[in-house]
C-alpha cells in the first residue's frame, strides 16, 4: 500500500519538472533551445542560402561542361580539315609526279600561273597526267575560285586526247587562306612555268597549303589557318 502512494505521489513531481521545461521554453532557457532545435524545420534564410549554393554548383558544372563540349567540337573540326587536305595533298602531288609532257604531242601540257585574291595566294595549275578515274592521259586542271569572300579550290578533269570531252568539274576544298605552287629553276623557287616555252617539266614543284579551320557558333569568324606542303617530282621519262 505504501509503494503505491509512492508513485501517486510521484507524478506530480515528474509534471512539474515538465511545466518547468516548458516555462523555460517560454522564457528562452538553455533546455529550451536544445527541445525546440530538435523539432523545429529550415527557415527561410536557410533556404535561401542552400539554393544559392545549389545555383553555384550547377553553374560552374554547366561552365566546364560547355567549355569542354565547345573544345571537342573544334578539334574534330580540326582534324576533319587536316584530313581533307592531307588528301587533298596526297591527290595534287600522285598527278604531278606522273605528269606527262613531250613535244612531239601537242596536247600535253605542264603549266602554273601566279595569281591572287586580295593578296592571298591562289596559284593554277593545269597537267596532263595519269588518273584512275579517266582511261589514258587525263588534262587536269586546280583553280581557285573566290564565292562569298570565300576561297574554293576547283578541280576540272578530262580527257586529253579527245577534245571532245565533258569537263567533270567539282569543289575538292573550301576556307583556303593561300594556295602556292612553285617550281625549282636553276636553285631557285620561281611561281609560274609554261612547259611549251620552256619545252620540258620541272624537276620539283613545291605545293604549299594553308586553310581556315571556320568557327561554327561564330558567323563570320575563321579562325587561325593551318598548312601544309609537300615537294612533288615528276617521274615519267626521267631516270629514278
Amino acid at each position: 500500500m505504501s509503494r503505491k502512494i509512492r508513485r501517486a505521489w510521484s507524478c506530480p513531481s515528474s509534471c512539474a519538472r515538465i511545466n518547468k521545461v516548458h516555462r523555460r521554453a517560454v522564457t528562452g532557457g538553455s533546455d529550451a533551445e536544445v527541445l525546440l532545435r530538435s523539432g523545429r524545420g529550415f527557415t527561410l534564410l536557410e533556404v535561401l542560402i542552400a539554393v544559392a549554393i545549389f545555383s553555384l554548383v550547377l553553374v560552374v558544372l554547366y561552365s566546364t561542361f560547355f567549355l569542354s563540349h565547345r573544345a571537342l567540337n573544334v578539334v574534330d573540326e580540326s582534324l576533319l580539315k587536316l584530313q581533307e587536305a592531307r588528301f587533298f595533298m596526297d591527290t595534287l602531288k600522285r598527278e604531278i609526279e606522273s605528269a606527262v609532257y613531250s613535244e612531239d604531242k601537242p596536247y600535253t601540257v605542264f603549266k602554273i600561273d601566279d595569281r591572287d585574291y586580295y593578296g592571298r595566294q591562289a596559284s593554277q595549275i593545269m597537267v596532263t597526267s595519269l588518273s584512275p578515274l579517266i582511261k589514258g592521259l587525263s588534262k587536269i586542271t586546280y583553280t581557285v575560285e573566290e564565292r562569298d569572300g570565300r576561297l574554293i579550290i576547283r578541280k576540272s578533269m578530262i580527257t586529253a586526247v579527245t577534245r571532245a570531252s565533258e569537263d567533270k568539274g567539282m569543289d575538292l576544298l573550301e576556307d583556303i587562306a593561300s594556295f602556292t605552287l612553285e617550281v625549282k629553276l636553276n636553285d631557285r623557287w620561281v611561281k609560274t612555268w609554261d612547259s611549251r616555252l620552256a619545252k620540258s617539266i620541272p624537276e620539283e614543284v613545291k605545293i604549299t597549303l594553308a586553310v581556315f579551320i571556320r568557327n561554327k557558333e561564330k558567323e563570320g569568324d575563321s579562325g587561325m589557318p593551318f598548312s601544309v606542303s609537300e615537294i612533288a617530282r615528276p617521274r615519267i621519262g626521267r631516270t629514278l
